[in-house]
């Protein structure tokens, strides 16, 4: 049975408000959008609906989508469609879109950073995958093909399904392709480490020197 604590609901709640909130930031830097967040703009700009209530509803779409590969949510599945759109819209209320190219790269890199910083921190507990990595952990099982080909078909799908309803990709996109992977990396090693009460800087190093 997973870990209902204090702790561990704060963790992840905290995880997904900072994660909602990364989302908007690289939303208002304007330099492009990781699949799922292209869709969703893309969504929003045909149908009116706000950036916040359509990741929501995305979220819950593809949670639907786990029926039929018989994959079963967790807590922080529930949660993270409940929360991290729901927060992506309180930040996109409170943040101004930058009016020149340096402030929106410096946005965009800070939301990088509090992206990769949220992911660690709300995977640390282990509740429950959020719903888009659930659906590719369960087309994996479902069909025996590696888990990279799941990942890499749904998200250049969702890609290019946003891109042809005129959502936001970029240079940005590109960039949180290649760089959000080895900074997940290291921030999930990191907030494993200290949520479970080890030395969270040296669990760190070794990682780093095990990956080397």
């Amino acid at each position: 049975m997973k870990d209902l604590s204090v702790k561990s609901l704060s963790w992840l709640i905290t995880g997904l408000f900072l994660y909602g909130i990364a989302v908007a930031m690289l939303v208002q830097g304007s330099l492009g959008l990781a699949p799922w967040n292209a869709l969703t703009s893309g969504l929003v700009a045909i149908t009116g609906v706000s950036f916040g209530m359509m990741t929501n509803l995305i979220g819950v779409v593809v949670l639907l989508l786990w029926i039929p590969l018989r994959q079963r949510p967790g807590v922080g599945t529930v949660l993270n469609v409940l929360l991290v759109g729901t927060s992506a819209e309180i930040g996109l209320r409170v943040l101004p879109q930058p009016s020149d190219l340096l402030a929106q790269v410096a946005l965009f890199s800070a939301g990088l950073v509090l992206l990769a910083v949220a992911t660690g921190i709300y995977i640390a507990p282990g509740l429950g995958p959020g719903p888009r990595d659930g659906l590719m952990t369960g087309l994996h099982e479902r069909t025996g093909a590696p888990v990279w080909l799941c990942r890499a078909g749904v998200e250049i799908t969702v890609l290019a399904i946003g891109w042809l309803l005129g959502g936001l990709v970029g240079i940005g996109t590109v960039a949180e392709a290649l760089l959000i992977g080895p900074m997940v990396h290291r921030t999930l090693t990191y907030f494993r480490s200290l949520y479970a009460g080890r030395p969270a800087a040296a669990a760190v190093a070794a990682e780093t020197r095990a990956g080397a």
